[in-house]
């Protein structure tokens, strides 16, 4: 299974703080900036032109003023690509993100990308019932390995009819951060890449299933790179791994992610791809989200013209 070469990144047009998400996203603090969205922007287009730079292909997309998205920078929640041609639909807590869901990105997609099928979860919002895709899920796809933390954004009916459909097996626990709140996104507390896994286990307080999670990726053969809670809480553990145009790894996360990280985990983590950082301060600060948030993989095949 081969990591992402191509990438969909959202630009915004009106980045702010989201009203609607900051009860159930405890890394979302309200900045107090003037200019949240010139900030956003310019980390974002700052990050495009670096990972541009680096050989892998981004395809951006501008959002539209209306319907107000504010957090359609995080695509990664609402779709995803899959090797088989597979997209996948998610359903979304806030309302506001909902609207995420613009017809006219997935046709933009769909005219670059062998898309044979389309799976829309998003019904399972009138139940109530959650997944915010590969927030919700950490995948190794290698493996057909799905992990989750149960939270208000993960709701575990959900993530058992994707793994039917997608065929993966689902492991799921629950995960608790430093200030003693649950974890909204698995996608914050752990990152899965070709030989590695970085996870904070000391924020799976259940020790069966830390037990469970911490078996399931020796199995697989992952060298585990532990993280901190302080680290967690610092998006050390939202990081991704892609692949360039030249076939080199490489490893991307923010600045303030990188520079919690130690010697050790630096030089561990250094044998799984070039590490590749940007400051994404307002970004993470108003949208409690960071750099592998801004991503949604495309893992299938450019059309053939």
């Amino acid at each position: 299974m081969r990591n992402a070469s191509n990438i969909l990144m959202i630009r915004p047009v009106n980045f702010t703080f989201n009203e609607q998400t900051a009860g159930s996203n405890a890394f979302q603090n309200r900045s107090g900036e003037e200019n949240i969205q010139v900030e956003a922007l310019r980390e974002f287009d700052n990050m495009v032109e670096i990972l541009k730079k680096e050989d892998v292909n981004v395809m951006v997309i501008d959002d539209t003023p209306f319907p107000h998205t504010p957090d359609s920078i995080f695509p990664n929640n609402w779709i995803s690509f899959h090797e088989d041609g597979t997209v996948f639909l998610y359903p979304m807590l806030a309302a506001n993100r909902r609207l995420e869901r613009k017809p006219y990105i997935i046709n933009k997609v769909m005219g670059e990308f062998d898309v044979k099928h389309v799976h829309d979860l998003s019904h399972f919002e009138k139940d109530n019932q959650f997944l915010e895709g590969t927030g919700s899920m950490v995948l190794d796809n290698e493996h057909r390995i799905v992990y989750a933390c149960i939270s208000p954004r993960t709701d575990l009916k959900v993530l058992n009819e994707f793994c039917l459909i997608a065929d993966y097996q689902p492991i799921s626990f629950h995960a608790i951060d430093g200030n003693g709140v649950p974890v909204y996104h698995t996608n914050v507390m752990m990152c899965i890449g070709s030989g590695f896994a970085v996870i904070c286990l000391n924020s799976i307080h259940d020790k069966i299933e830390r037990e469970s999670v911490e078996a399931s990726l020796k199995k697989s053969k992952k060298e585990i790179i532990e993280i901190s809670l302080t680290q967690l809480n610092k998006f050390a553990g939202n990081m991704i791994q892609l692949t360039n145009k030249r076939n080199e790894h490489l490893l991307l996360m923010s600045e303030k992610a990188y520079t919690c990280l130690s010697k050790d985990q630096i030089s561990r983590l250094e044998k799984y791809g070039k590490l590749v950082h940007t400051p994404l301060d307002t970004i993470e600060n108003n949208g409690g989200g960071s750099a592998r948030c801004m991503i949604a993989e495309i893992n299938m095949d450019k059309l053939k013209r």
